[in-house]
C-alpha cells in the first residue's frame, strides 16, 4: 500500500485546555514528518467532513489524536481501504491529570500519546481476511437430551442442515426418565407433565435433521468450517480413541519397559480418515451423570437397600413406587461440615422438593423431610418453593446428617444442628441423596479432537470438569473454536435453563460458520480480519507456540514446524509473544510495531525526575479501566506512557528489552486477573505473561538491572478506582531505584 499519511488533534472535551495545541501539531509535522491539523470537534459532522476532504485529495493513512479508541468507532471509520490509528489525548491524557498537573509533563505525555500512534499508522498494514476454499456450514450436535435437541431444533430453524448423534437407542436423554418436570409457567406451584416426547417428535420430523442414535463420535479433525468427523457404533473402540489414562505408577512401569504401554501405536493426531463427514460447527450437548456418594459410609448408599440417589429415585417414582415416609439429604453432613454433595446445585435442591411432592400425591398421610445445608431455588421456583412450604407434610429444616442405619421401623436418620437447635432422629421408609450433576466432560472421553495439543479440552479442572472457555464473558464457548457447549455439560441447568443454553450454543456455532465464512475472527475480537502469519524460514521448531495457543490453533507438520489452521484462531496474540524467533505477527499488530512505538517514546537522559514507565496493557480489562479511571478524573502519574495489546500473552520479551535498553526506567505489565477467579479472555495470557517476567528479570540481574524494574499485576475491568494506585505505586518504586543506568547509551 502506498501511503499517504495525515494526522488530526481535536481540541474537545478539554483537550485543549490541557495541552498546547500549536506545539503538538507542529511536533507532529516538523519531528515525525507527518501534517498536523487540528479541529475542534472531529468526532462532529464538521469534523468528520474535514477529514474526508484530505480524504478525497488522496489521504488514506489516517491518525486521530482524540479521545479513547474504544469510543467513537463509527465516526471515525472512513472504509475497509483506510489506516486509522487512534492517540487517547483525552481519557488518558487531558483527563487523568487534574488542574493542577503540570504542563509541561503533560504536554510530553500528549507528544508521545501522538508519536506512538504515528509510527503505529506506518508500521501496519491492511488485513486481508482469511478466507477457505471451500466451507461447510453443516452443524453436527453431540447428545439427544434437552440441550441437543433443542439445539438441533433451532440450529435446522435458522435454515442450517444438522446432524444429532445420540449414543443411546433413543433421543430423549435423562429427561425421558422424568414423571413431573417442574412448573413453566404461573403460578409456578404445580408440577407440568413431561414435554420430552413432543421435543422427541419435532426433531424426528423435521427434514433438515439427521438424527444417528446407537452412534458415538469417534473422531474430530479439521477446523471450523471444515471440520472432518468420524463416527462409531456406540460402545465400540475405535482407533481414533483417545489415550487411555495411566497412573503414575503404572506410567513408571512403562517406562522401566516392565509393563505394556496401552497407548502403543494409538495416534490419532494427524491421521486421515476417508469416511470422515464434513461439518462447519459443533455443538457439546452430552450432558452429566450422577455423582458417586458411595464414598459417604455414614449414609449407607450401597449397604443399605432403601437408601438410593435422586436420580434412583425418579425411576422408582415414574414405577409408582413411593414410600410414604421419605428424607431427602441434601448435603453428607459430618460435624462442622456444612458443604454439600460434590456437584449439588439448585437444580439438585429442587429436584428434592419436586420429589417430596411425589411423596404427597402418592400418599395421603405421606411425609417428606427435607434436611439441607443450602436451599437454592432462583428466579420463579422461589414461588415453587413457597408452595412447598405451605403443605403442611412437606418438613424442611437445615441439618448435617450424622447416620443413617436400619432400625425396627425402616430407617433412622439421626442429626444435629438442626433449626431446632436439637439433635433430632427421624423413622422413615427410605433415604434418597442428592447426588450432584457431574459433567459428562470431567471424566470421560466426550470429545476425541484430532489436535496437537491432545484431544480433549484444556485445564477443565479449573472449572470442575465443565468444558466452558469464559462462563461469564463468553457462554458457550470452548476452549476449542467453534465447538460450543451448553446443557449439563456447561452448566447445572433445569429445563428451561437448558433450552435457554441450547439456544445460544446453537447461535454461536452459527455466528462462528458465518464468521469462518466471511474470513473473521470470532468473539472475542468478533469481526477481527487479521491472523498471525509465519515467516517460517527462521522457525526453529521450538514448539512454543504450539504449547502456549489457548485454543489448539496450531498443529505440527511432519517436520515438527508449526501448521496454522486460522479459523480456529482468535486472534489473541499468544503465538507471537511466545515466538523467540519474532516470526509470528499480524498486519496491524507485530513485534516490529510495538517495538518502533516503544522507540518513539521520548526519554529525556539529563533530567532525574523525568523518568519514563512503560505500561503494556491487556485491551480487554486493563485499557478500560484506565478510560474509566480519567473519566472520574482520578489522576494518574504522568510518567508513564501506555501501550494497549491484545492480551498480556502476546506481549513479546523483545518489547521489554526494547524499553530498557532505550533508557526506559520501568515495564509494567496490566493484564486480567487469573488463578481460580480467572477473567483472561483468552484464559491464560495473564498468567502467561507473568512467567514470562519472571525469566526476563533473571536476565536483567545478569546485565546488572533490578529485576524489580518489571513488573506484572493483575486488573479486573471494574477495578478503575484502583488502578491509579496500582500505576502510582509502581512509578513509587521505580523513583527510589533511580534512573535506568543505561540511558543515554
Amino acid at each position: 500500500m502506498d501511503k499517504k499519511k495525515q494526522a488530526y488533534v481535536c481540541t474537545g472535551c478539554g483537550i485543549g485546555d490541557a495541552l498546547d495545541i500549536e506545539a503538538l501539531t507542529g511536533m507532529i509535522s516538523s519531528e515525525m514528518s507527518v501534517d498536523c491539523k487540528s479541529h475542534a470537534a472531529l468526532c462532529s459532522k464538521d469534523g468528520r467532513a474535514f477529514i474526508e476532504a484530505d480524504i478525497k485529495d488522496g489521504v488514506n493513512t489516517i491518525t486521530i489524536g482524540a479521545c479513547s479508541l474504544r469510543v467513537m468507532q463509527d465516526e471515525f471509520d472512513f472504509g475497509e481501504d483506510k489506516i486509522v490509528t487512534r492517540a487517547n489525548l483525552r481519557e488518558q491524557c487531558a483527563w487523568c491529570q487534574g488542574e493542577d498537573a503540570d504542563a509541561e509533563y503533560v504536554q510530553e505525555l500528549g507528544s508521545d500519546n501522538m508519536r506512538m500512534a504515528v509510527v503505529k499508522a506506518d508500521k501496519q498494514d491492511l488485513p486481508e481476511p482469511y478466507q477457505l476454499e471451500k466451507i461447510t456450514k453443516d452443524i453436527l450436535v453431540m447428545g439427544g437430551g434437552i440441550a441437543g435437541l433443542t439445539a438441533a431444533k433451532e440450529a435446522a430453524k435458522a435454515g442450517y442442515a444438522v446432524t444429532l448423534v445420540e449414543k443411546a437407542a433413543a433421543l430423549g436423554g435423562k429427561a425421558l426418565g422424568w414423571r413431573k418436570q417442574f412448573p413453566t409457567k404461573a403460578p409456578w406451584t404445580d408440577l407440568q407433565e413431561p414435554t420430552i416426547a413432543d421435543m422427541v417428535h419435532s426433531v424426528e420430523s423435521d427434514a433438515n435433521i439427521t438424527v444417528k442414535t446407537e452412534t458415538e463420535v469417534a473422531r474430530i479433525a479439521g477446523a471450523p468450517g471444515v471440520y472432518k468427523v468420524t463416527f462409531k457404533a456406540a460402545g465400540t473402540a475405535s482407533e481414533w480413541d483417545a489415550p487411555a489414562k495411566v497412573a503414575v505408577d503404572e506410567q513408571d512401569a512403562i517406562d522401566k519397559g516392565d509393563v505394556e504401554d496401552p497407548n502403543a501405536g494409538k495416534n490419532p493426531y494427524m491421521q486421515e480418515n476417508p469416511e470422515a463427514v464434513d461439518f462447519g460447527g459443533v455443538v457439546l450437548a452430552t450432558g452429566w451423570k450422577p455423582a458417586d456418594v458411595s464414598e459417604y459410609e455414614h449414609l449407607g448408599y450401597g449397604t443399605l437397600k432403601n437408601v438410593v440417589t435422586n436420580a434412583e429415585f425418579e425411576k422408582l417414582a415414574k414405577a409408582g413406587k413411593v414410600p410414604a415416609k421419605v428424607a431427602f439429604v441434601q448435603s453428607p453432613g459430618g460435624k462442622d461440615d456444612d458443604k454439600d454433595f460434590p456437584y449439588c446445585n439448585s437444580v439438585t435442591s429442587m429436584v428434592a422438593l419436586k420429589q417430596a411432592k411425589y411423596v404427597r400425591e402418592d400418599n395421603p398421610d405421606g411425609q417428606a423431610f427435607i434436611l439441607y445445608q443450602h436451599m437454592r431455588t432462583p428466579g420463579h421456583m422461589e414461588m415453587f418453593y413457597k408452595g412447598i412450604q405451605d403443605d403442611d407434610g412437606i418438613f424442611l429444616t437445615k441439618a448435617a446428617v450424622t447416620k443413617v442405619e436400619e432400625s425396627d421401623a425402616g430407617l433412622t436418620v439421626s442429626m444435629q444442628d438442626t433449626l431446632l437447635n436439637d439433635d433430632v432422629s427421624l423413622d422413615v421408609d427410605m433415604v434418597v441423596l442428592a447426588a450432584g450433576m457431574i459433567p459428562t466432560t470431567k471424566d470421560e472421553a466426550t470429545i476425541n479432537l484430532a489436535y496437537r495439543q491432545g484431544p480433549a479440552f484444556l485445564d477443565l479442572d479449573l472449572f470442575e470438569g465443565y468444558a466452558d472457555s469464559h462462563f461469564i464473558c463468553f457462554p458457550y464457548e470452548t476452549r476449542r473454536t467453534g465447538v460450543y457447549a451448553c446443557g449439563g455439560v456447561r452448566k447445572a441447568a433445569n429445563m428451561e435453563e437448558t433450552i435457554d443454553d441450547a439456544t445460544g450454543a446453537a447461535l454461536k456455532a452459527i455466528q462462528c460458520i458465518e464468521s469462518v465464512d466471511h474470513g473473521v475472527a470470532v468473539h472475542p475480537r468478533s469481526g477481527d480480519k487479521t491472523f498471525p502469519e509465519f515467516f517460517f524460514q527462521r522457525c526453529t521448531q521450538c514448539k512454543r507456540c504450539t504449547e502456549e495457543c489457548p485454543f489448539g490453533a496450531l498443529d505440527d507438520d511432519e517436520k515438527g514446524t508449526p501448521l496454522p489452521n486460522p479459523t480456529r484462531c482468535r486472534r489473541c496474540g499468544t503465538c507471537m509473544g511466545a515466538c523467540p524467533e519474532r516470526i509470528i505477527g499480524f498486519k496491524d499488530y507485530n513485534i516490529d510495531m510495538i517495538g518502533s512505538m516503544i522507540k518513539a517514546i521520548e526519554v529525556p537522559d539529563d533530567d532525574e525526575d523525568k523518568l519514563r514507565i512503560l505500561a503494556l496493557v491487556c485491551e480487554n480489562d486493563a485499557y478500560p479501566a484506565l478510560d474509566m479511571a480519567g473519566m472520574r478524573r482520578n489522576k494518574i502519574n504522568n510518567l508513564v506512557r501506555v501501550i494497549p495489546v491484545r492480551c498480556l500473552g502476546s506481549v513479546n520479551m523483545v518489547w521489554i528489552k526494547d524499553a530498557m535498553s532505550s533508557g526506559m526506567d520501568g515495564v509494567i505489565l496490566l493484564g486480567c486477573k487469573y488463578g481460580d477467579d480467572y477473567q483472561c479472555h483468552f484464559v491464560k495470557g495473564s498468567e502467561i505473561a507473568s512467567k514470562r517476567m519472571e525469566n526476563i528479570g533473571e536476565t536483567l540481574g545478569t546485565l546488572g538491572l533490578e529485576p524489580e524494574r518489571c513488573a506484572t499485576r493483575q486488573v479486573a475491568i471494574t477495578d478503575y478506582d484502583k488502578i491509579p494506585d496500582i500505576i502510582n505505586e509502581f512509578v513509587e518504586e521505580i523513583i527510589e531505584l533511580g534512573p535506568n543506568p543505561f540511558k543515554g547509551f
